[in-house]
């Protein structure tokens, strides 16, 4: 990790203890009345002018003695590192033929593809990871550097460095996504979307030891390689913000970036709060709409050009910080340019992006600004706090995306499997209320509303879902929800919301621990990968388990699979869980302080090279009517026994019938059927 990383990680830490110590409320930022009342309407501004007025305006509401620290927007100081996958950060939250392989929804009788694809949300709909195929070739991102390999023969065939300092994004991981010969490379960069502290008075505008200058664009770099001979590098575009999250149909790409006022307070001393809180409201004053909207660069056949969002593409709900910015970009793969991104940007924050394909939405909520000091006092929340804002685009044309409606909904998302819409209505998922101290009293509930023109209209909800519990888990299938809700026992709610002005419970399971990840497996089936645990909810280790919902009211768990003292990393990213619906083959990667036996059975008796070290395998296993099959465990330990050789596997594929596993040392190609080694490919 750099020094200007740790310093970025320790100025969060600080922060958030003032927060639970020092932070005055934060007053009500100033209402637009152009918006009309009681709607959750965006309106356009009308010049420049008025953009920044406004801005001044709603941040000088929010700036105190830290600028937009404490008093304000603490969130963009972590956003590189909030921003990493939303799912991920919320635990702590396919074009056609690039992701054939749908989640685990393959018609009886249509003939199966011969390759996996990424694990998404919807069909169709693909999302950056850092491995993707379309059967013709693997491609996977490492450490700065991207890989080609042809699957067919079993050898890398290309290899393309990223940029100079290869592994020296921050420590922040790459993604792509693929779209015939070219692959399109998202690198969060470490600085991105960092708001200016304070700084001691008279402190100048230096870089970091070893970050970029105040003037630098700082953001997220998205790069554009032609793959069809040797990989190389034909665009780039970077943009001031972080990374929030992409999403893919056929060739376009929607990036949605998430930005904060370029400005610097300087922290003076010898002065009261009130007198610091003046001079950084003078410096709001004092700026321009070049600090505030964001700035992009574009490089394509050597030339570097530069410009920044337009005040014309920039919409205001009725109440806004002016701190935040939320900018969807749209790209198109099918050309060899990048081009500026035909930006959207929004007066607001998100966090967590949700896409089925005609529409895009974008989600917020506010409890980065009030948890630290909640969990700190063991307070209840405001509930006017507990609330998540969504923002719904029109994403069904090739141009830029156009905003429709807006909405807000009680309580806090836990990832982007929390919504989905399904016959012209949206599905939400939220926890309201304390989940932490002694005296919880939180609830989980489903929201449905409909797109109503410029509104998402609430039109039938379902509340009381595990009291004093959270939610861990959704998906949506169809017509019917299942929530998981944990705090000693697992209840699995089955939520019918064929009528979506009636939804209701239809059933529930309890039983100990609980799925962080549900997967439709099939006719009445699903699949699900969390944390065992005792009668008193302490957590026990890696377990897999196969539902039978055919009967909503009676769901049932058929199976159970437990790995003691084990850890997945797809309880927190779908994207390391595969399902192959052809074998019925279930495939996670696994860390666990155990071993893998002859017979490749992960137990948890002894313990592999020195003790300690953990475990780290990827484990399949076969789902059948009645339950699981264990078939084995694939791993990439080199057998030198150092700590840096036990790779942790983290994706796994299928392409013609080869199961192959990802780690950050390289890639294997295993047999589907008895997973015995055909080739290994070192990249790291």
């Amino acid at each position: 990790m750099t020094p200007a990383r740790l310093t970025g990680l320790a100025l969060v830490a600080s922060l958030a203890l003032v927060t639970g110590c020092t932070a005055e409320p934060v007053p009500a930022p100033p209402r637009d009345r152009k918006v009309p009342a009681g709607g959750f309407q965006l309106v356009a501004f009308d010049s420049c002018a008025e953009a920044l007025q406004q801005l001044k305006t709603a941040a000088k509401a929010y700036v105190g003695p830290w600028g937009f620290g404490p008093s304000g927007d603490v969130r963009t100081f972590s956003g590189a590192e909030q921003a990493g996958a939303p799912a991920a950060a919320k635990r702590a939250d396919a074009a056609p033929g690039a992701n054939a392989a749908a989640p685990g929804d393959t018609a009886a009788g249509a003939a199966a593809p011969g390759y996996s694809g990424t694990n998404t949300h919807e069909a169709g709909v693909d999302e950056p990871d850092l491995v993707k195929t379309d059967g013709k070739r693997i491609v996977t991102v490492n450490r700065g550097k991207l890989y080609v390999i042809d699957p067919a023969t079993r050898r890398l065939t290309g290899e393309l460095k990223l940029a100079p300092g290869a592994d020296g994004f921050g420590g922040a991981e790459a993604s792509l996504l693929l779209q015939g010969d070219r692959a399109l490379v998202l690198l969060r960069e470490g600085w991105a979307g960092i708001a200016k502290p304070a700084v001691p008075e008279g402190g100048a505008r230096r870089a970091p030891a070893d970050g970029p200058m105040p003037d630098d664009i700082v953001g997220p770099r998205l790069i554009m390689v032609d793959l069809s001979g040797e990989p190389k590098i034909i665009g780039e575009y970077r943009i001031d913000g972080s990374l929030v999250d992409a999403r893919q149909v056929g060739t376009t790409v929607r990036v949605v970036v998430r930005s904060a006022p370029r400005l610097t307070f300087p922290y003076r001393e010898r002065a009261t709060d009130d007198q610091r809180t003046a001079a950084s409201r003078e410096i709001i004053d004092n700026a321009t709409a070049d600090d505030w909207l964001p700035r992009y660069e574009i490089t394509s056949g050597g030339r570097t050009s530069t410009g920044r969002v337009g005040c014309d593409r920039v919409s205001r709900p009725a109440s806004y910080s002016g701190t935040s910015l939320v900018t969807v970009l749209s790209f198109d793969l099918g050309v060899a340019t990048l081009g500026a991104g035909d930006p959207v940007t929004v007066i607001a924050d998100g966090d967590t992006v949700y896409s089925n394909g005609p529409r895009l939405y974008v989600a917020n909520d506010q409890r980065w600004r009030v948890l630290p000091a909640l969990t700190a006092r063991n307070a209840a929340p405001d509930p006017k706090d507990e609330t998540t804002e969504l923002y719904q685009f029109d994403t069904s044309g090739a141009g830029a995306p156009r905003y429709v409606a807006a909405a807000s909904v009680p309580g806090w998302l836990i990832n982007q499997y929390a919504m989905s819409e399904w016959d012209g209505h949206l599905r939400v998922a939220t926890t309201r209320g304390r989940t932490w101290g002694n005296k919880p009293d939180s609830t989980s509930s489903v929201y449905v509303l409909r797109a109503d023109g410029t509104t998402l209209t609430q039109v039938g909800k379902v509340t009381g879902l595990g009291k004093g519990e959270r939610i861990h888990a959704v998906r949506f299938v169809g017509g019917t929800g299942y929530v998981v809700t944990f705090r000693q026992t697992d209840p699995l709610y089955t939520v019918d919301l064929r009528d979506p002005a009636a939804p209701k419970v239809s059933g529930e399971l309890k039983i100990n621990g609980y799925s962080a990840y549900l997967h439709p497996a099939g006719e009445g089936r699903l699949l699900g990968v969390g944390q065992e645990a005792s009668d008193q909810g302490r957590v026990q280790g890696t377990q897999l388990s196969l539902f039978d919902v055919t009967d909503p009211a009676k769901p049932t768990r058929i199976a159970q699979y437990h790995v003691r003292q084990g850890h997945s990393e797809a309880e927190f990213d779908p994207h390391a869980f595969l399902y192959w619906p052809a074998e019925r083959l279930v495939v996670v990667p696994l860390t666990v302080y155990g071993a893998v036996s002859s017979s490749g059975a992960v137990n948890d008796r002894s313990v592999v090279g020195k003790p300690g070290l953990p475990s780290n395998v990827a484990l399949a296993l076969r789902v059948g009517d009645g339950g699981f099959t264990e078939v084995g465990t694939v791993d990439h330990t080199l057998g030198t026994g150092r700590p840096e050789d036990l790779a942790p596997i983290r994706r796994s594929l299928v392409v013609d019938g080869v199961l192959w596993t990802v780690s950050d040392a390289g890639l294997k190609a295993t047999s589907l059927s008895t997973l015995q080694t055909l080739g290994w490919l070192r990249t790291g």
